[in-house]
């Protein structure tokens, strides 16, 4: 049995994507020439990361079977005893985020030949997104703080690239520039949190943090009575509140959907977004001391679960519904983070890339047989038109919602059993968003599959049936359909991509979680102080296989609420579908707060923003342009000009001033020696 990585497997593996983003970057645009074309340029970006996965998928075999590795690939700089390094370490859970990733990515990539096709930036849209595998990958494969940093900023700075892929429409300029700040707010805190590790540790590779972990939770934060690891633990969650979109950084993940639906898969199902819930989980030896920062991460997953589900039952636009589910879904996750049940956690990570992935692309393969519209209003009866992409968006929509046997089921149903055996404070209220969220979540998500899918066909009565989901001088991809027009089934690269993420969407959760959750794939990856917080611990004792689990489901209060979140939307919208309108005029203000997403943006925009702006407005008049140019600067200068010209004019060049000068200074003197004598 090899119990150990080749180097030479993981830096292909690493590095497959980015060649294949260099070269269709610049020698598949007009930096290059546009020397490759289309065909060659989705050819080359789709074969890199077909290697990266292939190859992960392959080295999750291998750690399966006992191979670990962690080392040093190469050595950046010295700096007194802080070594910066760039390293590899490959355990059960890189292993599974690896091909998580190269998978879902791949299947976008794919997906992106059908749906990008009379795209103008066709080729840098396949440099983005191979580039942003890249990324990712190098996210988590680092053994060390300083790469699992540049991986962070690197996904940040391309997912600026992917949401204003169209920089022509300010929306989507609007938005990227909205993510891009919102996310500098989380990393302020991020490299906060890894400053105090290295000021107090001298290292930023993991083993030797973890290795003084102990010694951390003894020290406090110097001037203050606060624990260090809790405020270490805290700042780094920061971090992960703006790249996993928690509540109140999630603002910019609904905008982001201005940019192409290939990126809002790749963005919100296995990359970007999830990058807070991994480093989560890999700093769990830190985590695990400070029952403050876990009770903190909780009622923030808490709030993040259950009120982003609320704004998911308002959205009329496909791809916002969408979103909001995988804020509600972060939520989830971050949950189970605070109840210390890490491995449900990233369990739960990896059954949603699945199915979240198949719900977007779904979402693309609607709105492409739609002729670009994406408002469910104007949709209805696409079944017997788009059976593919119908087939494929139930099965994702169930996986969703938790139906037993689906692979959401076994990781949500863990969540919140996790979450009932927590002892923190602030399991109450989470315990209460949990189960409420899974009603909800139920409801918008079948109130989305039952206007787009059944009922009434009304796509011929939308008053804008050329809403774009490119931009405005961009015609339809598929040719310029009238009103008239009929949906259609969209073509095999885009089919087939469904198709492969539905298969893991049902099995995958009936697969894995014994091995994840009460296995020993997580042993040397995930720390948990069991005596604690034994949440995992009770959940393994009650745990009797993945089918048992599955059956005694059908009698359990998480399935009853979700089919009373289906039965309820199926009411509203198949069968008496004026109700939805009645309800809505009876709360028009609770209504209008969804609306506005609880005024978080307004507050942002209005208060946070234009505070800022006066701040910074008066720190450039009074501190820079008054103080420092007008005080310190000119002030300096009038003062020795001024003093130069009282000296300039004691300058005369006549002998006889110079005597009187002397004369008068030693009657001075003499004056202060008598003086000084009596």
């Amino acid at each position: 049995m090899n119990q150990t990585l080749s180097v030479s497997t993981l830096l292909t593996i690493a590095f497959a994507p980015l060649v294949g983003a260099i070269l269709t970057g610049v020698w598949g645009t007009k930096l290059g020439g546009n020397w490759l074309g289309k065909r060659l340029s989705h050819t080359i970006t789709v074969l890199g990361v077909l290697l990266s996965f292939v190859l992960s998928a392959m080295v999750l075999r291998q750690v399966v079977d006992g191979a670990r590795f962690n080392a040093t690939i190469y050595q950046w700089m010295v700096v007194g005893n802080l070594k910066m390094e760039v390293g590899f370490l490959v355990d059960g859970l890189t292993a599974m985020m690896m091909c998580v990733v190269t998978f879902v990515s791949l299947m976008v990539h794919i997906y992106t030949i059908g749906y990008m096709d009379e795209d103008e930036g066709y080729n840098r849209f396949f440099a983005y997104i191979s580039l942003f595998t890249f990324a990712m990958l190098m996210l988590v494969m680092s053994n060390n703080l300083l790469q699992l940093f540049f991986g962070w900023e690197a996904v940040g700075l391309v997912s600026y690239l992917l949401i204003g892929f169209w920089f022509n429409k300010p929306t989507a300029i609007f938005a990227n520039m909205k993510a891009f700040l919102v996310n500098r707010v989380g990393d302020f805190g991020f490299i906060l949190g890894i400053g105090l590790i290295v000021a107090f540790t001298g290292s930023l590779n993991y083993a030797e943090v973890f290795g003084k972990s102990s010694e951390l939770a003894k020290l406090s934060l110097p001037g203050t009575d606060w624990m260090l690891v809790t405020v270490i633990c805290i700042c780094l969650f920061i971090g992960a509140m703006g790249k996993s979109a928690q509540f109140p950084l999630h603002v910019w993940l609904p905008d982001s959907m201005e940019g192409p639906t290939p990126i809002s898969a790749l963005i919100h199902a296995a990359t970007m977004v999830t990058a807070g819930i991994f480093m989560v989980a890999r700093m769990s030896p830190l985590f695990e001391l400070s029952d403050t920062a876990l009770s903190f991460i909780m009622v923030i997953g808490s709030i993040t679960a259950l009120f982003m589900g609320f704004l998911g039952i308002i959205q009329n636009d496909i791809k916002r519904v969408v979103a909001y589910s995988t804020l509600s879904q972060l939520g989830y996750m971050t949950v189970a983070l605070g109840a210390s049940a890490y491995s449900v956690a990233v369990f739960h990570l990896m059954t949603h890339a699945f199915f979240k992935a198949l719900l977007f692309l779904g979402a693309g393969s609607v709105i492409m047989g739609c002729h670009h519209n994406q408002d469910i209003r104007w949709m209805g009866g696409l079944r017997k038109y788009m059976p593919i992409t119908w087939i494929t968006s139930l099965l994702g929509s169930l996986a969703l919602i938790g139906t037993p046997f689906f692979a959401g089921f076994y990781s949500k149903d863990s969540i919140i059993e996790a979450v009932h055996f927590s002892h923190l404070w602030g399991h109450g209220f989470a315990n209460f968003a949990v189960l409420a969220g899974v009603f909800v979540t139920a409801f918008y998500s079948f109130r989305m599959y039952f206007l787009v899918f059944h009922g009434k066909e009304r796509f011929d009565q939308n008053p804008d049936a050329h809403h774009d989901d490119h931009h405005d001088a961009h015609h339809d991809a598929h040719g310029d359909h009238g009103h008239s027009d009929k949906p259609h089934e969209s073509p095999w690269v885009v089919t087939t991509p469904l198709v492969l993420l539905a298969i893991p969407s049902v099995v995958i959760g009936f697969l894995a979680i014994s091995p994840m959750l009460f296995g020993d794939f997580f042993k040397d990856a995930i720390f948990v102080n069991e005596a604690v917080h034994p949440a995992m611990k009770e959940l393994a004792e009650d745990f009797h296989g993945a089918s048992q689990m599955a059956i005694h489901a059908f009698t359990s209060l998480p399935f009853w609420l979700a089919f009373a979140g289906v039965a309820l939307a199926y009411y509203m919208y198949m069968l008496n579908t004026v109700l939805p309108g009645k309800i809505k005029a009876r709360v028009e203000p609770i209504y209008k707060l969804l609306e506005n997403k609880y005024y978080l943006d307004w507050f942002n925009e209005n208060v946070l923003a234009r505070g800022a702006r006066w701040l910074g407005t008066g720190l450039w008049k009074q501190g820079d342009q008054k103080i420092i140019d007008g005080g310190l600067v000119n002030g300096s200068w009038k003062l020795v000009a001024c003093f130069s010209g009282i000296v300039r004019r004691l300058q005369t060049g006549y002998l006889y001033h110079y005597a009187l000068s002397m004369i008068v200074g030693i009657f001075v003197l003499m004056t202060y020696f008598v003086w000084m004598a009596k």
